[in-house]
């Protein structure tokens, strides 16, 4: 776990110093929203608010799980729950799993509740974490009420890591299990279950599966932002490790692209966070006129947060004006009417939709 803490560090410090950008692209390039030359709407009359797992949401968006269980995390988390409890939205936590055995650890997340007392926040924890790996026992239900507690979570996120855990050197690249472990938690928690990608996507059939064994939200987290595996690259890299670094550059790019995703994952029925490379308010549109219920943004705002409380309120200013624009020249007054407008897709992301045998009538409805 000591180990675990250190590469919670490292992870940081490669994730806003380097470029660990996935090339496969999200598929945002592909999504057209028709401009609406007279949309008989005014620019200060657009509604960004949103109704978001029984809670009202200012804006359509949660800053996506980033950091926890090392000291530099506390400024960070502090830092972006402020701007959370500012703007009225939510924010996810990172892996809780360094409680476990490093419970002094605690501040490091306790502190996204002091500094947002009425903000949606969302607990972490990996779903290999719910399975014995070698060397190291499941976390139990006890543990797992534990985090709830330790930040008042008003919802609990199971992370899918395989891809990253298949290209470092201490991954545990287990699965078996995984599904039952994520249906038991999920029925013993009394708070929305979210399960998130990390960077790969979830299919429709995954998706299914996970709504059959207790999902309630789905972060899709597609291919195309942060790449994990690049991210593990650059530290093999640094160790030294040719073998650990050709693997993270081999499956740099692998996954779902989030238009895909979003896509894919809408069949479900759950309700969707797009994440996965959402770096402006125009992509944010996009993601909502497919169908995603909140959009998570991970890395621009870390890197944001390590330079202050104001670079984040800046950049998501900034951010949520792009997306009124959007919506504006869509004739969209509010997030509910965005959902509903017609888009068109096409280049690669209709090409992949097409020979995945979507109906894309039915996706854009």
């Amino acid at each position: 776990m000591e180990q675990a803490i250190e590469r919670k560090a490292e992870h940081l410090h490669i994730s806003t110093t380097m470029d660990v950008e996935a090339k496969v692209g999200q598929g945002w390039e592909d999504v057209h929203l028709p401009h609406e030359c007279l949309p008989e709407i005014d620019r200060d009359e657009i509604d960004l608010s949103v109704e978001f797992c029984g809670r009202h949401f200012r804006y359509p968006l949660i800053i996506s799980a980033l950091t926890g269980g090392h000291a530099k995390a506390v400024a960070i988390n502090e830092t972006l729950a402020k701007a959370a409890e500012h703007f009225g939205i939510g924010m996810e936590l990172g892996s809780q799993s360094p409680l476990i055995d490093f419970p002094h650890l605690e501040r490091s997340y306790s502190i996204a509740r002091e500094a947002a007392p009425n903000a949606f926040l969302v607990g972490n924890i990996g779903a290999s974490r719910l399975i014995q790996q070698q060397g190291s026992a499941a976390c139990t239900l006890e543990q797992i009420q534990r985090f709830i507690q330790v930040i008042g979570a008003d919802a609990l996120a199971i992370h899918l890591n395989l891809l990253q855990e298949s290209v470092m050197p201490e991954g545990d690249a287990k699965a078996k299990g995984c599904t039952e472990a994520i249906a038991r938690v999920a029925q013993a928690i009394s708070i929305p279950l979210f399960v998130k990608e990390t960077g790969a996507g979830i299919s429709k059939a995954q998706a299914l599966k996970l709504k059959q064994n207790g999902a309630s939200v789905l972060d899709i987290s597609g291919a195309g932002g942060t790449s994990m595996a690049l991210v593990e690259a650059h530290r093999a890299a640094s160790r030294q490790n040719l073998r650990y670094e050709r693997l993270g550059q081999t499956f740099a790019h692998w996954g779902i692209p989030t238009v895909i995703s979003t896509i894919e994952a809408k069949a479900s029925g759950l309700p969707i966070i797009a994440s996965g490379g959402i770096r402006s308010g125009l992509d944010a549109a996009k993601a909502l006129a497919l169908g995603a219920n909140l959009v998570g943004v991970a890395r621009p705002l870390l890197s944001c947060a390590v330079k202050g409380y104001e670079a984040v309120v800046d950049w998501m200013e900034t951010f949520f004006s792009e997306l009124s624009i959007a919506m504006f020249l869509s004739a969209a007054p509010s997030v509910k009417e965005l959902q509903q407008r017609k888009v068109v897709i096409l280049g690669r992301s209709r090409e992949w939709l097409e020979q995945l045998g979507c109906d894309l009538r039915a996706a854009n409805e």
